[in-house]
This record gives structure tokens, C-alpha cells and sequence, in this order.
């Protein structure tokens, strides 16, 4: 069974509480070998890092998401940069803008995801973006921080396909999540034509966006492999080339050493 990494996942969030093992067993059975379980506020960046320590295949990304960023003070940003240090930390995030509900001021998203990206430009780390209902300005920050080349991953990318050359003009990583499944996804299944092999990535998002077949229900990081799936029957490819494909674009991405 081919080797998949689940690039962007929350196992550190309540769902999971006390079966994170049970959890990990299930994704390995499912070829889901390596997970990287990111934060967004004090407590999901403290359980990643938890959970980063106590398995070997698991890494933190840690950061402030958009709904948080009204708490983003001088304290924060200490504390931030004290978990960057972190060996098992491997990007910053989730960070960027959420314009879907508008209950947090768009000028404190934005200044504080273009403070984060000189944050990890500072650290020499990437970043996992969140951008929902708000990607001109997602892009247009994004330009303006000239993070280095293959420093970008748009997590759960869902956009259409004109968007995608736009941020691969970045250096940027597209990642995808059970949204490519949706019968009502079919722009998106075209988006992922658009991307080269070598810049795409899978997740889940998990507890969020469970894939068809289980659309509707709690999704978990081992259902990665439905969305390899799609992508795979999508572009005409076998599974086993989609999973080894990201698997390394996201051991790139993320700084961590091949399989030996």
C-alpha cells in the first residue's frame, strides 16, 4: 500500500479527545502514515505540539487563525515565537483571512496574517493558509510578504481553476481536501488539472469536510485516502502515484527528511 501524509489535519481538536491512538491505527490501515496536526489559538497550538511529541510520524503547525486574530497581542506573538523553535514544528498556521461570517474586522485579519508571514519568513518556515471567501486579498498579501519559492501551502484549497495559476505564480502548494469528492465540486475537479504534480498536496481538515462516502459525518485523518483517490480517477492516474507524489511534495514542504 502506497504511503500517504495527511498535510493538514486537527486531531488536536475536542472529537478527537483521549482516541487520538485509536485514530492514527486508523489511518495507517488506510496507508495514511504521517499526519501534520495544526493549531489556530493557544490551546489547539499547545495539543499539536502534544500530540507531535508523543508520536513519531505526527508534526505541529501552529499559528493564529483568522477568527482568533483579535487575541493576537505582543504576549502572543512571544509565545509564537518561543513553539517556533520547536524541532517538530514544521510550518506556521493556520493563519490568513476569513471573510464568510465578517465577525472579526478585515484590517485585524489582514495585518495580523501579513505579521505571521514575517514571522515564518523570519524562521525560515512555511505557511498553511486559510482563505475562505477571500482570496483577491489572500493573494495580493501573499505577493506583498515575498515569502521564498515553496514556502506557500493553500490548505483545502477550493477555488476555480483560474485561481490556481495565479498562486502557483507564487511558489505556492495547492492542497486539497474531501471537497474534491462533492458531487456539486465538479469546478474543482477541474482546478486540480491545472496544478503540476509537484505542487499538490492532500489533507482532510479533519474533524471538518468528511469526503464521500461519509460526507455529512465526523471525518478523520485516515480518510486522506479518498481524496487521493479522486484526485487519482480525476487526472487519469493510478493511486499508488498520487499518494507517493505528495507524500514527498509534503516532506519538501515541510523541511523533514525522505524515508531511509
Amino acid at each position: 500500500m502506497a504511503k500517504i501524509f495527511d498535510s493538514h489535519t486537527h486531531l488536536n481538536d475536542t472529537p478527537f479527545a483521549g482516541q487520538e491512538a485509536l485514530f492514527v491505527e486508523r489511518a495507517a490501515a488506510l496507508g495514511v502514515v504521517k499526519m501534520a496536526i495544526v493549531g489556530s489559538n493557544p490551546t489547539l497550538n499547545a495539543g499539536a505540539l502534544k500530540l507531535a511529541h508523543e508520536f513519531p510520524e505526527l508534526y505541529a503547525v501552529v499559528g493564529w487563525h483568522p477568527e482568533d486574530a483579535k487575541n493576537f497581542d505582543a504576549a502572543a506573538e512571544q509565545a509564537l515565537r518561543q513553539q517556533l523553535l520547536d524541532p517538530k514544528v514544521v510550518a506556521v498556521g493556520e493563519i490568513g483571512l476569513d471573510y464568510h461570517w465578517d465577525s472579526l474586522p478585515r484590517e485585524v485579519q489582514r495585518q495580523v496574517f501579513a505579521q505571521q508571514l514575517q514571522i515564518a519568513k523570519e524562521f525560515n518556515l512555511p505557511v498553511s493558509i486559510h482563505s475562505r471567501d477571500a482570496l483577491a486579498d489572500t493573494y495580493e498579501i501573499l505577493q506583498a510578504a515575498q515569502l521564498p519559492a515553496g514556502h506557500i501551502i493553500l490548505h483545502s484549497f477550493n477555488a476555480t481553476p483560474d485561481w490556481a495559476p495565479r498562486f502557483l505564480d507564487l511558489g505556492a502548494y495547492l492542497s486539497f481536501s474531501g471537497v474534491i469528492t462533492f458531487k456539486k465540486a465538479a469546478y474543482l475537479r477541474e482546478t486540480v488539472k491545472q496544478v503540476p504534480l509537484d505542487k499538490l498536496l492532500v489533507e482532510t481538515d479533519a474533524p471538518y469536510l468528511a469526503p464521500m462516502p461519509y460526507r455529512g459525518r465526523q471525518n478523520e485523518p485516515g480518510y486522506t485516502y479518498y481524496t487521493v483517490q479522486q484526485i487519482a480517477t480525476t487526472l487519469g492516474l493510478p493511486v499508488a502515484t498520487i499518494a507517493a507524489q505528495t507524500y514527498r511534495n509534503t516532506l519538501k514542504v515541510f523541511g523533514l527528511e525522505a524515508d531511509k
